[in-house]
């Protein structure tokens, strides 16, 4: 599609997503089935953009890409030719080009939540919901669970049985210690040869001097890459009134806070991070995207859909392409 198109067809989407009935995220957690999760949110979704112009993701095909020389003809739009002035292909559901790998972080840090479930719990679900999507259009899904170190890892694959794997890989609890995003990064960047999407669902309350470095590996390679920010809302708001103890999940400490003392400066800090992490992702031309816990998870498809739409499906490479990192126990 043309940028224009993409636009228009992005302001539409987003007109829908404001005007549809979501599921709540709090009613939502309390079905335990995982697949059962997805597929509620997966068919709102659907629901919600079947009479959309965009016919991205129809039975019949699920979107275009643009013309290379060599793609049979058959398959040009005409129409869309004359609207565009560009050469545009459908692709159809039985191709299976994209490969999408979802990391997925369990740390510590992710079992925060102030609405009755946690990070992590949201930050599977929207996992789950992305991979049943993708596996609708028989794209390859993979997923890597991580804490400090990598938990689970299930390669890119559309086959029988295959989401099945991921979801249950998806149900392990929170643990390990801090946030450690170079090795699964790094191990996506090693096994991942052909260029696809990857996607990281976490918290980001790390430092993030490294982040570049491996986010702009996975760039360099032709990846795109998109990262999904998990936050609880009174990790934002800090609406804390009375001093108490606070626990630090990842190290473990306990530290007494007044929060009318640190309230401004936590704010401030936290705002610091998100710029640097924003200003990171913009230098590497990757879709970064707030979530909080408390949001319908029919949105997060909608980013997802969003960013696929500004972005097209080529891949481009960096210019200059990150220095390849050294990866821990020669992962």
């Amino acid at each position: 599609m043309s940028g224009t198109m993409h636009r228009v067809a992005s302001e539409r989407m987003s007109r829908q997503s404001r005007g549809a009935a979501f599921i709540d995220p709090a009613a939502l957690m309390r079905i335990k089935n995982l697949e059962l999760r997805a597929r509620h949110v997966v068919e709102g979704f659907l629901s919600g953009l079947h009479k959309s112009p965009y016919h991205g993701f129809s039975v019949e095909f699920t979107e275009y890409r643009q013309y290379t020389p060599g793609d049979d003809l058959r398959y040009l739009d005409w129409r869309l030719f004359a609207r565009s002035d560009r050469y545009y292909l459908k692709r159809f559901e039985d191709e299976t080009n994209l490969r999408c790998y979802l990391l997925v972080d369990l740390s510590r840090s992710m079992a925060y939540g102030s609405l009755g479930y946690d990070k992590a719990e949201y930050a599977k679900t929207a996992a789950a919901t992305i991979a049943y999507f993708l596996s609708l259009q028989r794209d390859g899904v993979g997923m890597v669970t991580f804490d400090a170190a990598i938990q689970e890892y299930l390669p890119a694959r559309f086959r029988p049985g295959h989401l099945h794997r991921l979801l249950l890989g998806l149900e392990r609890s929170p643990g390990g210690t801090s946030t450690d995003l170079t090795v699964p990064l790094a191990e996506v960047a090693r096994m991942s040869r052909k260029r696809g999407m990857v996607v990281l669902l976490s918290d980001l309350l790390a430092p993030i001097e490294r982040l570049e470095t491996h986010l702009g590996y996975l760039r360099s390679q032709g990846h795109e890459v998109i990262v999904l920010r998990i936050l609880d809302p009174a990790e934002i708001a800090f609406p804390f009134a009375e001093a108490a103890m606070f626990l630090d999940l990842e190290s473990g400490r306990e530290l007494y806070v007044d929060p009318d003392g640190v309230r401004d400066t936590y704010r401030r800090r936290f705002a610091e991070h998100a710029a640097a992490l924003a200003a990171t992702c913009n230098r590497l031309g990757i879709d970064l995207v707030d979530l909080r816990s408390d949001r319908p998870l029919e949105l997060a498809l909608f980013d997802l859909m969003n960013s696929r739409l500004r972005r097209g499906r080529q891949v481009s490479r960096k210019p200059s392409a990150a220095r390849r990192p050294a990866v821990a126990g020669g992962a």
